[in-house]
């Protein structure tokens, strides 16, 4: 290993003498050196650095990247050697030559505001700043081709390092060395991480109660569509949380690593109630086509079930509202939409039931968390319309007010309800990308610095405080937060970890800010992916369409239950990042129940033909559900009433799976063509399904016609009494004559005139036989 001193001299005997603008940077480095300890108060003694410190080169374009990944032990006792990890990346378009890396004096950092703007700055400033040079154990690192990566590990003695009082230090790593066209040793890159020092252990300040809120929440998984079977075999929009609850995934993750934390699991039923609905047979679409195929995750959904009830056994949950609902959302877009309100009063009704049937715990209801805690007073009032006594806010929304320490996280804003503000330093810590080492590595030094800090503010004044992460972490953030809240539990002395209902139990601070900020302040970023109120009123259609169909049902839990969950899940907290999907999910509810409904229907009829003064029109009601309906009118209606009238209305129940054929009356008043309507209505008079038109084609008997027929009869009738009259006449005649001398010798009765009875002449008698 190479002496840092080495490198130092080689670069000074490589700097050119006498040259004008080499001794215009120092001496402007020299002068920045002098004045910033005035400006910033942080003199060399009380940073702990020698009163002259060799003046070094600083460069805008850093070459390289420095990543600390590790610092062991992350909070040294003054006997102990830290070992720093790290890699070394090469930004430049040149390689980097002669290059070594070493460890800076760590600089006393008096503040939070002093930690987050060490962490903000790039580069090298000065060595007031950033340190001296640490002799002695450094490392040589030599060339590093452009886009090549090197590690290094430092092992520094703790008794190398000029650490005072406990408090946090600012700890960084310099790579030097010269690149082609700079050829003088520099600094390349430096790297920065925060060190607590807290040799003495607990001391005499009391330990800061840190509450870690452990949420296990996902995404809308579920559809509103159910099976047809007994027990309603449950529909998914796909099979991705399977892919959550397995091992590796990021749910799976977040129950096995909790299980060993002490903190506060904040769970939404709806995702419990999914993974329940998996231990059984579900159904997914099928990867190609329209077609859904069942599911095969059911031996994952018990193991996640079984690991998740052995977590929370002996912790406390919080059950959030059923879909966790966007309080936000509701508060500014749907609050004035009718039956908005009503939907998030039920979700949070249901909340304790579904957590205690599958997880057999009893979880606190009372807080709701509106996404990342930004308040103002109409997501407050929401919030408590529900039944929640506690919010939980950030301190980023809802600020600390004019004080210089961290008060308690519970706060008191007025009418009985309590604003537990998280702190947003802590809240923030790992929303980065954890899967880098880096990252994840630094993340951990803050947690414990920043708590070092607050401790640190007001040492005889015991505080609690709330780390709230982001609603759905990665498996790697949660990973990261694991492995820094384990470390904070072995080694910080200065925290104790409990649970939310002591820190909503702690004295609010009255010295700290009480105000919920005004709806002006509510961040127009987070407004922005707010629900449109559109999407409420699509929802309020949706349950009256609900409504009206579950009153004719036998069993209407079995259409209410799911698609009453499906309409809460459509004001979820998780459509905010997608609001195409928040809209396809929302029809997508609509067009099943809508197909739901059609399954009771008219069926339709050919054109007809009525004869006659009055006939009988049947029509044919199909109900192809599971279950029976009843208390449905089906009303006729024509075209032209004053042709044909038709009975009002005729009451229908029928069997599920079953038609009935319902016979209504009608009229004829005059013939012609009429199109007949037929609806089916529920009790209270409201539609149902898409009425059934046909035609029918009227054949009625006039008065007119009447009068025909009748004189023809009476024409029948004469001619038939005259014939008769003509016949009785005849007869008369021939009964008076007496037959032997009735007429002359050789003459015939046939040869006299029927009518008048006399002898007609020869000549007649010739022409009547032709």
């Amino acid at each position: 290993m190479a002496e840092v001193a080495e490198t130092t001299s080689r670069a000074r005997r490589g700097r050119r003498a006498g040259t004008a603008s080499r001794r215009g940077r120092l001496s402007s480095l020299a002068a920045t050196a002098l004045v910033l300890p005035l400006l910033t108060g942080l003199g060399p003694a009380a940073a702990g650095q020698p009163s002259q410190a060799p003046a070094e080169e600083a460069i805008d374009d850093h070459t390289a990247t420095v990543s600390i990944t590790e610092v062991s032990p992350e909070v040294p006792d003054e006997d102990d050697t830290l070992t720093i990890r790290g890699t070394l990346t090469n930004d430049g378009s040149s390689p980097i030559q002669e290059s070594s890396v070493a460890a800076r004096q760590p600089v006393a950092l008096s503040s939070r505001e002093a930690m987050d703007e060490a962490m903000a700055r790039t580069g090298f400033g000065n060595t007031v700043l950033d340190g001296a040079i640490v002799r002695n154990h450094g490392q040589d690192i030599g060339t590093i081709e452009p886009g090549m990566s090197r590690t290094f590990v430092l092992h520094v003695p703790v008794s190398e390092l000029t650490l005072g009082e406990d408090g946090v230090y600012q700890l960084e790593v310099s790579l030097l060395g010269h690149t082609e066209d700079r050829q003088w040793d520099q600094n390349l890159g430096i790297g920065r991480t925060l060190l607590p020092w807290h040799p003495d252990g607990s001391g005499a300040a009391l330990p800061t109660k840190l509450t870690v809120l452990w949420p296990l929440i996902s995404t809308t998984h579920l559809t509103s569509n159910t099976g047809s079977d007994a027990t309603q075999t449950p529909e998914f929009l796909d099979d991705s949380l399977l892919s959550e609850i397995s091992p590796g995934g990021r749910l799976y993750e977040m129950v096995k690593l909790g299980a060993e934390l002490p903190v506060t699991w904040v769970v939404d039923p709806d995702l419990l109630a999914s993974v329940d609905a998996m231990t059984e047979g579900y159904l997914v679409p099928a990867e190609e086509g329209d077609e859904l195929v069942a599911g095969t995750g059911q031996d994952e959904a018990r193991a996640f079930l079984l690991a998740l009830r052995n977590a929370v056994r002996d912790q406390e949950v919080v059950a959030l509202p059923f879909g966790d609902p966007d309080v936000a959302s509701l508060a500014h877009r749907g609050e004035d939409v009718r039956g908005a309100l009503g939907h998030f009063t039920s979700a949070s009704a249901m909340a304790a039931d579904t957590v205690e049937t599958v997880l057999d715990v009893t979880p606190s209801t009372d807080y709701a968390w509106p996404v990342e805690g930004a308040l103002d007073p109409e997501i407050v009032s929401v919030a408590t319309s529900a039944g929640a006594d506690h919010v939980i806010a950030r301190s980023d929304s809802l600020r600390p007010g004019d004080i210089s320490y961290t008060p308690n996280a519970v706060r008191s804003i007025g009418g009985g309800t309590s604003a537990i503000v998280a702190d947003a330093g802590l809240s923030t810590l790992f929303e980065g990308d954890m899967s880098r080492t880096g990252s994840a590595a630094l993340a951990q030094q803050e947690l414990l610095a920043q708590t070092l800090a607050i401790t640190g503010e007001a040492p005889s004044e015991q505080r609690s405080i709330v780390l709230a992460p982001q609603r759905m972490p990665t498996a790697a953030q949660a990973d990261a937060m694991a492995a820094a809240l384990t470390t904070l539990e072995e080694q910080a002395g200065w925290v104790e970890l409990t649970g939310l209902s002591d820190a909503a139990a702690a004295e609010p601070d009255p010295a700290a800010n009480h105000r919920v900020p005004s709806a002006r302040d509510y961040p127009e970023r987070l407004r922005d992916q707010e629900l449109p109120t559109s999407a409420y009123q699509f929802m309020r259609e949706t349950n009256r369409t609900l409504d009206d169909f579950t009153v004719i049902l036998s069993q209407p839990d079995r259409v209410a239950a799911p698609v009453g969950n499906a309409i809460r899940r459509e004001m979820s907290t998780s459509w905010r990042d997608d609001s195409e999907a928040a809209e396809a999910y929302r029809t997508a509810v609509q067009s099943d129940l809508d197909d739901l409904i059609g399954q009771v229907h008219l069926v339709q009829k050919s054109p007809i033909t009525l004869s006659g003064r009055s006939a009988t029109i049947p029509v044919t009601v199909q109900n192809n559900l599971v279950q029976d309906v009843q208390g449905l009118e089906l009303r006729l209606t024509s075209s032209r009433s004053l042709s044909l009238q038709v009975d009002d209305a005729e009451d229908v129940a029928i069997s599920g799976g079953h038609s009935q054929s319902v016979k209504l009356s009608a009229t004829a008043r005059s013939n012609g063509k009429t199109v007949l309507q037929a609806q089916l209505f529920t009790a209270d008079g409201t539609p149902l399904g898409e009425p059934m038109t046909f035609q029918a084609d009227v054949t009625s008997i006039t008065s007119a016609v009447m009068m025909v027929i009748a004189g023809g009869l009476l024409l029948v009738v004469l001619a038939g009494i005259r014939m008769y009259t003509q016949r009785k006449r005849a007869a008369r005649i021939s009964g008076s004559e007496d037959p032997e001398a009735g007429a002359p010798a050789g003459e015939t009765p046939a040869d006299t005139d029927e009518e008048s009875g006399s002898t007609l002449p020869e000549s007649e008698k010739l022409g009547r036989n032709d």
